[in-house]
């Protein structure tokens, strides 16, 4: 196997004609490395012991995704689409807009990773991975399926008449995952790895006025008009 067969091995998923017995099996050995990866990192998750927790063969686990970085690939998509899409918060928060959405989700990004750190835990791992083939394979499936629904997202600002026309939108769209991505992550770092990046728990308050300043960055950045919030 080539790595360049890594993003298509691993964004495979079961037709709708395969045996469900065969999707059930690829699904649990999905949520056990992703458990594994979690745990232990990209390096210290072996698929030995995958198979094995999986109830699975070693060969078997290969035969579904080719290779480890496939297996990792399918669990860091496993892990982004059980996150909520931007224009999945409320409808107070909808109501307020684009930049509301962006504060809402920010501000609860503590309540999130305690009701589901595995996730967390890989997706971090995927955007800070070293590999570049997987890198790129990641990349290729963000810009694919949009899993955060930002496109969407980043539409619904414009028609609000709150996100700039004269940018073009694809940018935009690459600009809001990325700065967000940044702060999320780091937001995370903090509740599950106090000191991983040389920063130590923040108080809250101090929290909300870093999410305040960024949301206002973003704003001066890609918002229609200036605010004086």
């Amino acid at each position: 196997m080539t790595l360049g067969q890594i993003g298509v091995l691993g964004s495979q998923r079961p037709t709708a004609r395969a045996p469900q017995r065969q999707r059930a099996k690829r699904a649990r050995i999905v949520q056990v490395a992703m458990e594994q990866f979690a745990a232990g990192g990209y390096e210290g998750a072996k698929v030995e012991a995958i198979a094995a927790a999986a109830g699975v063969s070693k060969g078997a686990v290969f035969g579904y995704f080719g290779s480890k970085a496939g297996l990792f690939l399918a669990a860091y998509q496993m892990a982004t689409r059980s996150f909520s899409r931007y224009l999945e918060a409320p409808d107070e928060v909808l109501a307020g807009g684009f930049f509301s959405v962006i504060t809402y989700w920010l501000q609860h990004t503590p309540e999130l990773v305690h009701g589901g750190w595995v996730p967390y835990r890989v997706t971090l791992l995927g955007n800070y991975c070293s590999d570049l083939d997987l890198r790129r394979s990641i990349t290729q499936f963000l810009q694919l399926e949009d899993p955060y629904g930002t496109r969407a997202f980043v539409q619904f600002g414009i028609e609000r008449g709150e996100v700039r026309t004269d940018i073009d939108a694809a940018m935009i769209v690459s600009l809001t995952d990325w700065l967000m991505d940044r702060l999320q992550d780091e937001i995370v770092t903090e509740e599950l790895d106090p000191g991983l990046f040389g920063l130590n728990m923040q108080p809250r308050q101090l929290r909300e006025r870093r999410v305040h300043q960024f949301v206002q960055l973003l704003r001066g950045a890609v918002g229609v008009g200036r605010s004086t919030e």
